[in-house]
C-alpha cells in the first residue's frame, strides 16, 4: 500500500491539472491557449519571485531577527511577509497576463482555464520532483548505500530514506490533496483579477494579493505549529472559500454596469362584463 500511495500521489499531482483542463475545454469550450498562458505566467512569476526572496527578502527577514523556526507572533509575521511576497509577484504577473496576452477572453469560464494553467503547472512541476525522488529512492532500495553514496553523506542519505518509508500512506497522499487546494485557490485568484478588468478597478488585484497572502501565511504558520493533517484541514477551509469566490463572482455575459432592458408587464385583456341578470346572480358569491 505504501508504494501504491506514493505512485498515486505524484500521478494525481501531474494528472489532475490536465484532466481539469480537458474537462474545461470540453464542457465550457475554453481555449487551451489560456491554460498555456497560465503556465507561462506562473513560471515568469517564479523567475522574479525566487531570486527576490533569496537575495533580498531572506536577508531582510534575518536582519529583523525573524525566522521560520520561530513560533507565535514571530512566525505569524514571517508567514505574512512571505505570503505578501508570493501574492505580489504571482497576482501582478497574473494581471499582466490579462493586460497584454488575454484581451478577447476576459470572461468567467476563460478565467477558470487561465487559473487552472497557473496552478496546474505548479502541481505538474512539483509532481515531477516527487516522481524523481521516488525513482531515486526505488533505485537505492536494497542496495548497499556505502557503495553509491559518498561517506560524508551516508548517514544523511540513510536518514532520508528511512523517513521516506516511515511516513504512513495517508500522509504520502497529502501532496496531491494540497495541489487540489492550491489549484482551487489559483482559479479563485484569477477570477478576482478578472474583476479588475470587468469593473475597471485595480482594487480587485489588491484583493487577490491579500487573499494570496492570507493563504500562504496560514500555510506557513500551520506547517510549523501543527501536524500535516491539521494544516491541510485549515487549507481545505480556504479551498471552500475559494469555491465561494469562484461561483460568487461568476461573470454574466453582459459587462458589469450594463442596463437591463425594462419591459412593461403583460396586462391581460379585460373582457367586457355582461350586465345580464344571470351574470349579476353569479357574481354574488365571488
Amino acid at each position: 500500500m505504501d508504494i501504491i500511495a506514493r505512485i498515486l500521489n505524484f500521478s494525481l499531482m501531474i494528472g489532475l491539472p490536465l484532466v481539469l483542463a480537458v474537462y474545461l475545454s470540453h464542457k465550457l469550450k475554453t481555449e487551451w491557449k489560456l491554460f498555456g498562458i497560465g503556465c507561462v505566467t506562473f513560471v515568469l512569476s517564479q523567475v522574479f519571485h525566487i531570486p527576490f526572496n533569496q537575495w533580498i527578502l531572506n536577508p531582510l527577514v534575518e536582519s529583523l531577527g525573524l525566522s521560520i523556526s520561530q513560533s507565535g507572533i514571530q512566525l505569524a509575521i514571517v508567514g505574512v511577509i512571505y505570503g505578501l511576497s508570493a501574492g505580489l509577484f504571482e497576482e501582478i504577473t497574473r494581471y499582466l497576463g490579462y493586460r497584454f496576452w488575454i484581451r478577447e477572453n476576459r470572461d468567467w469560464k476563460s478565467a477558470l482555464m487561465y487559473g487552472a494553467g497557473h496552478g496546474g503547472i505548479e502541481a505538474i512541476i512539483l509532481g515531477g520532483l516527487v516522481l524523481a525522488a521516488f525513482i531515486q529512492i526505488m533505485a537505492l532500495r536494497g542496495q548497499d548505500l556505502a557503495t553509491v553514496v559518498p561517506a560524508d553523506q551516508l548517514e544523511l542519505a540513510r536518514a532520508q530514506i528511512e523517513a521516506y518509508w516511515a511516513a504512513p500512506w495517508p500522509m504520502a497522499l497529502l501532496g496531491a490533496v494540497e495541489r487540489v487546494i492550491a489549484i482551487t485557490f489559483h482559479i479563485s485568484a484569477t477570477v478576482l483579477v478578472l474583476e479588475s478588468f470587468r469593473r475597471k478597478n485595480f482594487v480587485w488585484v489588491v484583493y487577490a494579493i491579500l487573499w494570496h497572502m492570507a493563504l500562504d501565511a496560514v500555510a506557513v504558520f500551520a506547517a510549523q505549529t501543527w501536524n500535516p493533517y491539521v494544516t491541510e484541514g485549515l487549507l481545505g477551509v480556504f479551498a471552500l472559500a475559494s469555491l465561494g469566490i469562484i461561483f460568487g463572482l461568476r461573470a454574466a455575459d453582459e459587462p458589469v454596469g450594463q442596463q437591463l432592458e425594462l419591459r412593461a408587464p403583460d396586462i391581460p385583456e379585460i373582457q367586457p362584463v355582461d350586465p345580464s341578470d344571470d351574470h349579476l346572480e353569479d357574481s354574488r358569491y365571488v
